[in-house]
């Protein structure tokens, strides 16, 4: 993993988030400035289980020119081993278990961010997966369940498998997305690793994503919700870390932005339905919408054909303003940012 960080600057990468990230929003974001590299949505894995075909097209389909990780999430271990070698013989750049997914209904399967409660079960899924896994094998963690505390004894798991890299959101399972992030949690981990560390949550500009690196030293950002808002994110952070100057988008660039990604999610459609590809996009839309002036957002929760989403969109979206760098600072869904900064 050392070798797809960049000399000169922090490696940046999309999170996976399930029903998000996927092919098509890859090539949407893409356009506006790739990533270093991508992670899938990830593969459930249990006894009887296959590789989602969907999700598998995110590999044998990237046209991005970015590295892609595969990440499984389960807890039986058997089940996991198979997996992964069957996602080895696919064009993957490693392959990622999911340690921090908070949805209770995961977690209520002991898997996900729900296996952080059982560290011997994780300490023998990441031993088995570490011997069976011949390439790169990196872990995406949260920084316990149910407290901070619990961070240190995690990190000696990681520690005595010898992952390849490590990706902290800087929560605990249960703060969810509903708190500030933790980045001395993260910078524990990079004076302690002997991998690569990449700090996840809160990044949501170029100047939330400085302070992150800034706080805790990680080799890279992993940004998720943020690169929904702002599919620019990644160049605007490589220009300003290399010293250049980033972009400015204008609503009429999100215009684009949204039109586009409405027209790649209706292509792979095996059915056009009108409203159901309405409500899909308006579950995208809440992110992106989230703090445009006026009736925007408000609107959009009512859409329920194409015909009034595209309207909403030409109405509120197509003049030249400059888009807001931030989303509200008393946001419920990019809760606690503001905490880098201070």
């Amino acid at each position: 993993m050392r070798d797809f960080i960049p000399e000169n600057r922090p490696a940046l990468v999309l999170a996976p988030m399930q029903d998000v990230t996927d092919l098509p929003f890859m090539r949407v974001i893409a356009r506006r400035g790739a990533p270093d590299w991508f992670v899938t949505e990830y593969f459930r894995v249990h006894p009887g289980s296959k590789l989602h075909p969907y999700i598998q097209r995110s590999i044998t389909e990237n046209a991005t020119g970015r590295p892609i990780f595969a990440q499984m999430i389960g807890s039986d271990v058997d089940s996991l081993v198979r997996t992964a070698g069957e996602l080895a013989q696919l064009p993957v750049a490693g392959i990622d278990l999911n340690l921090g997914c908070p949805a209770p209904i995961v977690c209520r399967k002991n898997a996900g961010g729900g296996l952080l409660r059982e560290p011997t079960t994780v300490d023998e899924i990441i031993g088995a997966l570490r011997d069976a896994i011949p390439g790169r094998f990196t872990v995406k963690t949260r920084v316990g369940y149910a407290s901070a505390d619990e961070f240190s004894s995690l990190l000696e798991i990681f520690r005595k498998h010898r992952i390849d890299g490590l990706t902290i959101h800087g929560r605990t399972v249960l703060e969810r997305y509903q708190t500030p992030v933790h980045p001395n949690c993260v910078k524990m981990a990079v004076e302690s690793m002997h991998c690569p560390v990449i700090a996840n949550g809160n990044v949501v500009d170029v100047e939330t994503g400085l302070a992150y690196h800034a706080h805790s030293g990680a080799a890279g950002l992993m940004i998720g919700r943020g690169a929904i808002r702002n599919p620019w994110i990644f160049s605007q952070l490589i220009a300003t870390l290399e010293g250049g100057q980033s972009s400015h988008p204008a609503h009429r660039d999100l215009l684009a932005y949204v039109l586009e990604l409405y027209d790649e999610l209706a292509g792979e459609a095996r059915k056009f339905i009108p409203g159901a590809h309405v409500q899909r996009m308006k579950k995208t839309l809440a992110y992106i919408s989230h703090g445009i002036e006026g009736e925007f957002e408000y609107q959009m929760r009512r859409a329920k054909t194409p015909e009034d989403f595209h309207q909403i969109c030409h109405a509120h979206l197509d003049h030249d303003a400059p888009l807001p760098a931030k989303p509200p600072g008393d946001s419920k869904l990019f809760c606690g940012f503001g905490a880098l900064l201070e």
